[in-house]
């Protein structure tokens, strides 16, 4: 399956900027093909794989010269299997400076991975691939960000989305999708896991005791879009408290888990500073609690936790593609008061969203996005609440009500 990756167009855009430019994103989420459809089309003109046997073994045997021959234009693939190559990288491209050298592709955040940040700091320009967004999937392009800041909303009526559990067991991974059956596509997704926990993880760090990672990632899909809580994350898979904190900066760094810090300003209420969590994917979310689209019906509490991860990725899919700046923040208070998802365009200006896995909304759906637009003053931009009815209609002053389809078909 073949589709076009909305940060096409953004890539493109730093390969005439920067020297390297690091696309990096999960295992699997379709960083190859991208960087082999950039090579086809002529953008890019050579492709060394560092999963290679061989190609590796090149490049850790004499990183100098390895880096020394790679043509202009080429493309290193899992880079981070071979840190040996970034001071050459650093040098070459300090002896003759021109935009667009090297595409370089790693299945770990480069930003949590100090050499590569050291070495190629002031050179490079990091783009942040994730599974396939429904837009991407529909091959519908997503304008949501702008027109929501713009305030482009008017009342419409669109048909039902039946199928939005079935959205959000299936996920985005590139090869889970293409598979039709269920089943097959969770065993793929287990899979998945069970390499990443098993292999991937030794490469960036020395651990024996892979069933204990296992198990908190297990807990973070069931708890996903909670609070980060290691003393209770601690307590709840038996992991000791320090080695927790390592566990969860892994997951991190290979990017299948998400934190969205908290929002704060100066306010009256007293706001939690502890980020919020998610999955990048909800299809190896629930395939890793083994539940299915009928199982996932039969748990309200679940539900509508995924559902808020379904939507907080599709943000995060639209914040990597879109030409402008946008930071995604949430928000709680110690009284109580909760916006699941709080966007901050270049201007500082402030959106609230709200996610609600029910067919209906009414006005105390909105009562957060009130007291948030009062804290906001003059930065706040409007309030959404996504769910899951066909209509399209305001609640007051900058507050609406959204099928949560308007994401991608805006």
């Amino acid at each position: 399956m073949i589709l076009r990756r909305h940060i096409t167009e953004r890539l493109l855009e730093r390969l005439t900027v920067a020297p390297v430019v690091f696309l990096n994103g999960a295992r699997q989420v379709g960083k190859t093909t991208l960087a082999q459809e950039l090579i086809r089309a002529g953008v890019l003109r050579a492709y060394f794989n560092l999963d290679v046997f061989e190609t590796l073994q090149a490049a850790r045997a004499d990183p100098q010269g390895f880096v020394n021959s790679l043509p202009l234009g080429a493309v290193v693939d899992e880079v981070q299997r071979a840190p040996e190559l970034l001071l050459p990288l650093k040098q070459r491209i300090d002896t003759a400076r021109q935009a667009g050298m090297f595409l370089l592709t790693g299945s770990a955040n480069p930003l949590t991975l100090p050499r590569v940040a050291d070495a190629l700091v002031g050179r490079m320009a990091t783009v942040t691939l994730y599974p396939f967004s429904q837009g991407e999937l529909e091959g519908t392009e997503t304008q949501w960000l702008a027109k929501a800041f713009k305030g482009e909303f008017a009342m419409a009526s669109y048909e039902s989305l039946g199928d939005i559990w079935a959205r959000v067991a299936c996920g985005g991974y590139p090869q889970a999708v293409a598979l039709t059956d269920a089943r097959q596509r969770q065993l793929w997704l287990r899979d998945y896991a069970d390499t990443l926990l098993t292999r991937d993880v030794q490469i960036l760090a020395d651990i024996e005791r892979t069933a204990s990672l296992a198990r908190l990632l297990r807990l973070l899909a069931a708890q996903t879009c909670q609070i980060l809580n290691l003393s209770s994350l601690s307590r709840e898979s038996g992991i000791p408290h320090s080695t927790l904190q390592r566990y969860f900066v892994l997951l991190e760094t290979l990017m299948v888990v998400v934190r969205i810090p908290p929002w704060h300003a100066n306010i009256s209420q007293r706001l939690l500073k502890s980020p919020k969590v998610m999955l990048n994917d909800t299809g190896l979310a629930l395939a890793l609690l083994n539940y299915t689209e009928t199982r996932l019906a039969e748990d309200d509490l679940l539900r509508g936790r995924m559902l808020e991860n379904f939507v907080g990725m599709e943000l995060l899919k639209q914040i990597a593609s879109a030409p402008e700046p946008y930071q995604l923040y949430h928000l709680r208070t110690v009284k109580g008061h909760e916006v699941d998802f709080i966007l901050e365009d270049s201007s500082g200006r402030l959106l609230g969203v709200e996610v609600k896995a029910s067919a209906t909304v009414g006005t105390d759906d909105f009562r957060h996005l009130r007291a948030f637009s009062e804290w906001a003053g003059e930065r706040w931009a409007g309030g959404i609440v996504f769910y899951l009815g066909t209509t399209q209609a305001p609640f007051g002053a900058g507050l609406w009500a959204s099928p949560i389809q308007c994401l991608w078909r805006a």
